[in-house]
């Protein structure tokens, strides 16, 4: 789930059964809560979770969500912190059947190729933006392990910044004892969600224009930030 704003891929891979990106009507709002709280209630029974920082979360306005990066469950456990329907990016080839397809885009999920610069997945996040839905994007790209933060990519900057939005760095603690890297299974553990403030990019000076120093600045902000959550996400969980 690399989200790097480098140069775009070849058009003939790009993946198919992406969304339509527009508002979600209440249809939609309905059926995602109703999983959400499906899915939510044995969670809290097995990870014992805890919260901190949710008062920080934009209320009406769209964001990009920065959580850390430590195991599969993470992207799962990001949309528990709003009760807003949040988007997020998976691996392109759980797009590949239609019906799970369907299932994946009406819980917010959209497509991208791992391992490759995919320029119209960060495209769909400014437009998913725009309409008013917050966005999952993992700053350190695929799963990582251990108490540190590691190098980010460039792309939740990029996005943040071309769509003139906060990023709000997310630090979950626990996730890598709940399902660690080659585990097919949940395990019971203690988890913590700590929410950072948002991070609200400079203005641009250029329409469609970003500077890499800008993105650069506010990417090393970023690190410090969700370092300092991910600590504090890492303490309520019992390391």
């Amino acid at each position: 789930m690399t989200a790097d704003a480098a140069a775009p891929a070849p058009a003939e891979h790009a993946p198919t059964n992406r969304p339509v990106i527009r508002p979600p009507t209440r249809g939609e709002l309905a059926w995602y809560r109703f999983a959400r709280a499906v899915v939510m209630a044995p969670s809290w029974a097995l990870w014992r979770m805890r919260f901190t920082g949710t008062e920080n979360l934009p209320q009406t306005t769209p964001y990009v969500l920065a959580p850390v990066h430590r195991s599969y469950i993470d992207a799962l456990l990001a949309g528990y912190v709003t009760d807003r329907r949040v988007r997020f990016m998976g691996k392109e080839e759980m797009w590949r059947t239609p019906w799970v397809a369907k299932l994946f885009n009406s819980l917010g999920g959209f497509p991208v190729r791992r391992g490759t610069p995919d320029r119209e997945a960060l495209r769909l996040c400014e437009q998913i933006l725009a309409a008013g839905e917050p966005v999952v994007l993992f700053p350190e790209g695929t799963r990582q392990s251990g108490p540190l933060v590691q190098p980010l990519f460039a792309g939740p900057a990029f996005v943040a910044l071309r769509a003139n939005v906060p990023i709000v760095p997310l630090g979950i603690g626990g996730s890598e004892r709940a399902m660690p890297k080659g585990a097919k299974w949940v395990r019971p553990a203690r988890i913590a969600l700590a929410v950072g403030r948002p991070i609200w990019p400079p203005p641009a000076r250029e329409e469609g224009r970003v500077p890499r120093r800008v993105v650069q600045e506010l990417t090393d902000r970023l690190h410090k930030e969700l370092q300092e959550v991910f600590d504090t996400a890492q303490a309520l969980a019992g390391r």
